[in-house]
This record gives C-alpha cells, structure tokens and sequence, in this order.
C-alpha cells in the first residue's frame, strides 16, 4: 500500500498536531498545511491542557510534550470573588501555556519531520481529487463543513452572551472568577495564567448587557478600556491588552456526521464546547490523538475513519453536555447572585456536572465541609439526606422515585406486581415513592394496563399498598399522580409499540384542540365547556379517593402532552375561547383542576405539579414559559413544581438541542421561590449532593436508577459510609448495611496508545 498523501486545512493545533502525529508514524507521508494567516497570527493567548490529555502527548510524541512541559505554567487554586467574597478551592491542578509558543512548537516539530506548512495560503480547490486524506481543521466557521453540510449535517446554535478574549501582563495567582454587578447588569471575568508575566482575560455578559453599557457601540478599544476599570481590583489596576480581539457570540456546533468520502471533520470545525470549561484545544487535540490511532490500527481508510468517528463522537457529546450546562450556567448568572457567597462559590464550581460534591471533597475537603455546614448539613451528613419540609409532611431525605408508568393494571386495579414494585422501592429508603401516573377515567387512560381511581375497587387496592409502605417502611412517604391522557391515550403497552394506538378495542380520545398526536394516532375530540366540567369532577373525584387510599401527598400531571399539558402548550391548544390564546387563558383549565383538588385533598398534605419546562419544538412553551406556569401553580397552592420537559409533541428536536432537565428547575426555583423536583439526566448519589448543595433543586427524582437498583438510596447511603437520620434500612436487611468488600480481577486493560 502506498503511502498516503495527506492535506490538512487549517494550521491551529488540531490541525498541526495531526500532521504532526501522522508524519511520525510513517516518514513516507507526503502531508502539507495549508493555513491561511501568517505563522504567528492567533486569535487567543492561553490555552489549557488537562493531565489526560498531556498524557496522550507525552505517549504519542515526547518531543512535543518536552518542549511544552518546559513553558507549563501549573496551579491548583480557584478564586471565586463575588460581592467582594473571595473563596478559594484548591487541588484542581492545571497546565497552561501560551497559544503562540504552543503553535511555534507545533511548528517546529512539523518541520523537523518534514511536513510542508504553508502559511497565508488559502486551501486549493478539490484537495480531496489529489490527496488520499483531507483534513478539515479549519475552524468553528469551516469552509469544508458548510461545501459539504448535505452530508455532514450541522448543527449551529447561537447563544445569548457576548463575550471577548484579552490579557493582562501579569500572572494570576488562581484561576480566577469575578463577578461585576453594574448599573448595565452583570458581567463575568475569566482569567488564568499562562506565563510567568501574562494571563488570559476573558470578560463575558448577557447580549443585553452588553448593549445596555454601550459596547456594541464603540470600538472594542473603548469597551476593552471599560472593562479594566470595571474589573480594576481584579487586574491590580493593570490594562488589559487586546489582539485584534472583538466580542463575538459563542457558537455550539454539533456535526451528525465527521466525515465524507477522503474528507474528515476535526477540533472546532466538526464540533464546540464552552471555553468555561476550556476544551476546545484539547478536543482538537484529543481528534488528532484518536485520528491517528485509527489509520494505523484499521487496514482501510473507510474503516479509520468509521472509528474515529465512533470512538470521538460520543466523547465529545459528554463533553458538550458539561459544557452546555456551564454556559446555560453562566448565561443566567444572575439566578443565582443572592446565594450565601460560599454556596454560590460551589455552585459555580459544580456547574458543569464534571466537578461534583464527592469530588470536590477529594480535592478540598476543607472547602466542601464548611459549605456543608453553611447548608445545615448535621457533621457527616451528606445534603441528600437532609429532612424536607412541605406543609405536614417531613420527607426524611431529599429522594424521590419518580413516576414511572409500569402498564401493567386490570381495569384500571393495581396489583400485586404494584405492591411488590412500589413496596420494595419504599423499603429501599427512598424519602418520597411516587406511584405511575394513575387515571381519572376509563377514557383517560394512556394504555388498557394503566392504573386508575375512578372506583371503590381501585381504592382498596391502593390502600393495600400504601398501609404496606405505611407499616413497612415507617418515615416513607408515598404519593399519588394523578392524570388524564388526553390525545395521547388508547395505545399499547410501551414493550408492544409506544404511542402507537390499538390494533382493535380503541376508545375515543379527547384534547384541547382535534390534533392526534403522530399521523398514526387518533384525531381527538376537542372538549367542549360540558366536558371540562365533567373532568374536572373526574379529578376531584379521583383526589377524594386518594385522600381515603392513604397517598401523603398528590402531584398533578400537567406535562409530556397529557390532557392538563395539552392545553398549556400552544403546539397543542389552538383554541379561540377563554381555554386558549395567551399563556393566561392556556393555564385557566389546568388551574381550575388544580383549585378543585386542593380544595379537596387535606389541607395537611402537600400538592405538587408536574410540568413539560420546554416543548423541545418551536412555537412551544419555552423556559420563560415555565416559569410563568411555575408561579400561576405557586400563587394557587402548589407546594412544589416537579420539572420535566419535552414529550409533548412527537416532532421534537434531536437530542444536540437538548440538555438537562436541572438548569430549567434551577431557574423556576430561583425565579419563583417554589421548591422544585428535578427530573432526569439524574444517576448518581454524587449528583444528588451536588445539586443541593448548590441550591439548584430541593428534591432530586429518579426513575431508571430505581428500576436498576429498588435499594439505589440503601446503597447511597452505604457507599458514603453514612447510617445516620434520613436512612432507614429495614430490620431484616440491616445486616447488608455495610458495603461488601471485594476485588476485582476482571478490570479492562487500557488501549495501547501511540508510542508505547
């Protein structure tokens, strides 16, 4: 086979270093950069390395990784300064170096192997019909992405701060984080150093803010000067020093696809992550690690690049996750200003769901203690654990198996498969057991295996479970949800072809507005005012008899396109009546069923309401929205908002327009004062402690966690080494209280990486 031709568009580090890495492994490559800005032109001043990816240098090329250990510039800390507070949080360990001496390494290293850099040179057309490999290296605005976005399929999403890089001729002690509350709104500085007399200052703020002090109005000179002012206590009253720099909006690109035909995507141009969490060199770099190991692991291009693609992609999706977090963490920054300053000092640290409680306890134990302590944390108490209150009911710690549909009733009767799946769930120590969502008619049934109470018979046979979790598992609470399918009913089993409607027996369905949920569900009936009246007794009804059953508290399902949900959506309620319209008339019926059944369901107990915080779909409810819902449900006499999103409609984003369930509860929490239930995208007790620590969430639900583990809060609490209040475990199960010891002989051997 002969060797392979290889053109490489875009003379960043990704680029250059898989040039770099490719010549190395086969001398015979003929492979040549095209780059089209002078050698020493760059557009930032910093650039951080994680220890891992350091390692996969040092393995792939110690050359490289000598020249560059030589300019590292290492710290631990992290200073956090808000409202003239500073906290520092130390053993973070991190590596930095300038990007121009990162580049004129690369650049030499390039040479000396023999690889042909060409400099202020635009990439030449068909570089795919004379080379056997192209690499695409060229940058988030990638000419190569957008000739071929048939194929590779990009994804572009704008975000909403504005944001500039800069330096200061000085070194930061810390990685720093200050916080400026102006007269314009807040703006957030980024700084670390990356040589002995430099660091990297990024100043950051809402577009809004932004406009509101001027700077898209005056030359970046100008706003730069403002911002060392603003920012002078930081910067010791030193200037700040720009590079042809301008504010720009940060840009997360997702690619269905990396490559195409001899064409291959790498670092910024086939993918973007947050520089809050500082990956965008070392995804770049990690592509050229990973694309190399391929070519020479598989005896076919086609095959190495399939694996690269396979190998990166679900790295970088994780990676993105974080950093999509980060930045919806920072873009609304202000949430979270009125925190005490040391558990706002976590929050931001944990923001990006990388760094959590445990492990922030690892590299500081000091500083994870006194936020603790700050919380209300007993001495050895993870915050999981902690009592919550709502009206007369104390939940003895913060977790809550979520509603989970289990499809598996007889007219609508729960079984012993119900008493045994919610039962051992409650003996598995969970503070609150909330059951599937039970229906309030026959015809509000999602599937014939739903559970209901509509009758005395159901009635008596809940009350057989909840006397059990009751007797059984005293100090766990069990709830109730109650719901109506709306358009979404009369379909099968979930195992049998979800949301797919029966193949016979099906009974009518009814909504806010004739919609059918999928071309092949039913058309709904639009509910007429008579009808609504009849429903809203239906749930009245059903609250009475749950009242009667036992249940502790009562959620009301208005999310994931269910009846109540149907009509707060405006993808799904086109009506023109007082039940329609504006945000106010799409909340009316549901606010109505939610005043009937408090007015029933004891005023001791606590009500709670489910809501979709996002459609996922345009011209649906958005966060603003949820928020709005949030606080019409609290002003009624809703204890707590339990947050979900998405399942309202079957055309929904895919998953890159997505993220996490928590940052949606974090800000109603923080925009309304109602307690939250965060949903989802929950799986570790770590991630439980970190969320409430940091304030984001009151109660963490987890449902496939619990169907995996029925004891996953026991287990939590031994794997923490904590037997204290909050956990309970079973007098028959105590003697399994303590983690069984063992050793594991079956551990994965690491992959082989280059140069070993």
């Amino acid at each position: 086979m002969n060797p392979l031709r290889v053109a490489v568009i875009g003379g960043g580090p990704g680029g250059l270093y898989a040039a770099a890495l490719l010549k190395r492994l086969d001398p015979a490559r003929e492979i040549t950069v095209w780059e089209r800005n002078a050698p020493d032109d760059t557009f930032g001043f910093g650039v951080v390395l994680s220890d891992e990816t350091l390692g996969g240098i040092e393995h792939a090329d110690p050359v490289v990784f000598a020249a560059m250990q030589s300019d590292f510039v290492r710290w631990d800390d992290i200073d956090i300064v808000h409202r003239g507070v500073r906290h520092t949080s130390g053993g973070h360990g991190f590596a930095a170096l300038g990007r121009r001496r990162l580049l004129e390494i690369l650049h030499d290293r390039c040479r000396a192997l023999g690889v042909d850099l060409r400099f202020r040179t635009e990439a030449p057309a068909g570089l795919a019909e004379t080379h056997d490999l192209v690499i695409a290296a060229d940058g988030v605005n990638s000419t190569t992405r957008g000739t071929h976005a048939h194929v590779f399929r990009p994804h572009v999403t704008p975000h909403h701060c504005r944001y500039i890089w800069l330096a200061a001729d000085f070194p930061f002690e810390a990685f720093r984080f200050e916080i400026a509350e102006t007269e314009h709104g807040v703006m957030q500085l980024h700084g670390y150093p990356y040589a002995p007399d430099a660091s990297t200052v990024i100043i950051e703020m809402r577009e809004e803010v932004w406009r509101a002090a001027g700077f898209d109005e005056v030359p970046a000179r100008e706003s730069t000067e403002s911002c060392g002012k603003i920012f002078a206590d930081a910067l010791r009253g030193r200037p700040l020093r720009s590079n042809n720099s301008a504010w720009t909006t940060f840009r997360t690109v997702v690619n269905e696809r990396w490559s195409h035909g001899s064409t291959v995507l790498l670092g910024d141009a086939a993918h973007t992550a947050h520089f809050s969490i500082g990956s965008g060199t070392k995804l770049a770099v990690e592509d050229a690690l990973a694309l190399a190991a391929c070519l020479e692991e598989h005896p076919s291009l086609e095959r190495a690049l399939a694996a690269y693609e396979a190998e990166r992609q679900p790295v970088v999706a994780s990676t993105q996750r974080a950093a999509r977090a980060s930045l919806e963490w920072f873009e609304n920054l202000g949430l979270h200003l009125d925190q005490p300053p040391r558990q706002f000092a976590f929050n931001l640290l944990t923001r990006s769901r990388r760094v959590t409680h445990d492990n922030l306890r690892l590299r500081d134990a000091r500083f994870t203690d006194s936020v603790e302590r700050e919380f209300g944390c007993p001495p050895g108490t993870p915050p999981m654990f902690t009592p919550f209150r709502m009206r007369g009911l104390t939940l003895r710690n913060r977790v809550v198996v979520s509603p989970m549909d289990m499809y598996s009733a007889t007219d609508g009767v729960p079984g012993d498969f119900h008493l045994v799946h919610l039962g051992a769930r409650a003996l598995g120590g969970a503070g609150l057991v909330m059951t599937e969502m039970v229906c309030v008619s026959p015809e509000g049934r999602i599937t014939p295996g739903c559970t209901g109470l509509w009758n005395g018979r159901q009635t008596e046979a809940w009350k057989r479970i909840t006397d059990f979790v009751h007797e059984r598992s005293p100090g766990t609470a069990i709830g109730v949800q109650l719901g109506h399918s709306g358009r979404k009913g009369s379909t099968r089993l979930m195992w049998e072809g979800i949301d797919e409607p029966l193949p016979e027996g099906n009974w009518p369905v009814v909504a806010p507005s004739p919609l059918p949920y999928k071309p092949s569900s039913q058309t709904p009936r639009e509910l007429s005012r008579a009808q609504l009246t009849d429903i809203r007794l239906q749930f009245t009804q059903a609250a009475w008899r749950a009242a009667r059953a036992g249940f502790d508290l009562l959620e009301l399902h208005c999310a994931h396109g269910y009846l109540l949900s149907g009509f707060l959506s405006p993808l799904t309620n086109r009506r023109t009546d007082a039940y329609g319209g504006s945000l106010a008339r799409r909340l009316r019926f549901p606010l109505e069923v939610f005043d009937a059944v408090r007015e029933v369901w004891p005023q001791e107990r606590p009500m709670t309401v489910r809501v979709s915080a996002t459609d996922w779909a345009e011209g649906g409810n958005t966060a603003e929205d949820a928020v709005g819902i949030a606080r019409a449900f609290a002003a009624h006499g809703a204890d707590a908002i339990d947050v979900s999103t998405g399942q309202v409609v079957a055309e929904e984003q895919p998953e890159y327009g997505r993220s996490y369930q928590t940052p949606y509860a974090d800000r109603i929490r923080h925009e309304t004062g109602v307690p939250v239930i965060a949903v989802g995208a929950i799986s570790s007790w770590d991630d439980v402690n970190s969320l409430i620590l940091a304030g984001r969430t009151d109660l963490c639900a987890l449902a496939r966690p619990h169907l995996y583990d029925p004891h996953w809060t026991l287990h939590a609490a031994a794997e923490q080494g904590y037997d204290g209040p909050g956990v309970v475990w079973p007098d028959p199960y105590r003697a399994g209280s303590r983690r069984p010891q063992t050793g594991r002989t079956d551990a994965p051997k690491p992959r082989l990486t280059l140069g070993t």
